[in-house]
């Protein structure tokens, strides 16, 4: 009988748990272009909380895909940038981003079936035959 395979290491299971959140792959697009500023990102992404974003922004730091400084300025300045490790994620989440306008169409007509579908049993649920 051959050998069972080793589960994951937990570090590896916990990066596949947490990334990529709702705004992950958008702060690391976002940072593509160089150092931004939080006001600037949160400008560029719209619709984002600063709550979301500190929290995006932090989690980032500490899986060390971005880098932070911050400058003992008044008003205090804090710029954020891709490290060399976000640069990869950043590869990895423009082949997202090509695979998601590539597939597009398809995912559409899915969710369409599948909410028909979810609309014929729920009325087919709430009839008393």
């Amino acid at each position: 009988m051959p050998p069972r395979p080793r589960p994951a290491a937990p570090i590896v299971n916990n990066m596949l748990a947490v990334r990529p959140g709702k705004w992950t792959l958008v702060v690391i697009a976002e940072l593509r272009e160089g150092t931004r500023r939080f006001n600037e990102l949160r400008r560029a992404m719209g619709g984002v909380s600063q709550k979301s974003l500190t929290t995006t922004l932090r989690d980032l730091e500490r899986d060390g895909f971005i880098s932070r400084t911050a400058y003992a300025t008044i008003p205090p300045r804090v710029d954020y940038q891709l490290t060399e490790m976000g640069l990869e994620l950043l590869a990895l989440a423009d082949g997202w981003r090509r695979f998601a306008d590539r597939h597009r169409p398809a995912v559409e007509a899915a969710r369409l079936r599948f909410d028909a579908a979810q609309d014929v049993f729920s009325f087919d649920a709430d009839s008393d035959e």
